[in-house]
């Protein structure tokens, strides 16, 4: 089980522990949830980070990724990893409740648009 399994596994003996006892195999479901934040996080992250800038530091580019890093693992914790007790965000009308993919790739299409639009390349 990776770092993100184990993280789930607590959250959901803090916040949920009756759906926690009702869980069949813990270590297997945790180890599946653990490996499906990790691709988000892998797939979020570069995607964040955006693509070097020019004249860009070396020590500005580490905070950079690892600000990136920072937020990709935040939204796979809430959209991933958070037990179904826990509130959900409101969602916009574009963005399906029911998939978080759904609800992740609006925003980041929304955070696209905005970038472009600032940089003068609608």
């Amino acid at each position: 089980m990776n770092k993100y399994g184990r993280q789930a596994e607590t959250m959901w003996k803090l916040a949920a522990p009756a759906r926690y006892a009702e869980l069949e195999d813990p270590e297997a479901f945790f180890t599946g949830l653990g490996e499906q934040a990790m691709e988000m996080v892998l797939e979020l992250e570069t995607k964040i980070a955006g693509p070097d800038r020019p004249g860009e530091a070396y020590l500005e580019k580490v905070g950079r990724l690892n600000a990136a890093r920072n937020q990709a693992e935040e939204i796979a914790r809430a959209e991933i990893l958070a037990p179904p007790e826990t509130e959900e965000p409101e969602t916009e009308t574009d963005e399906d409740p029911d998939n978080p993919r759904s609800n992740l790739l609006a925003w980041l299409s929304r955070r696209d648009r905005e970038i472009d639009e600032e940089e003068g390349r609608s």
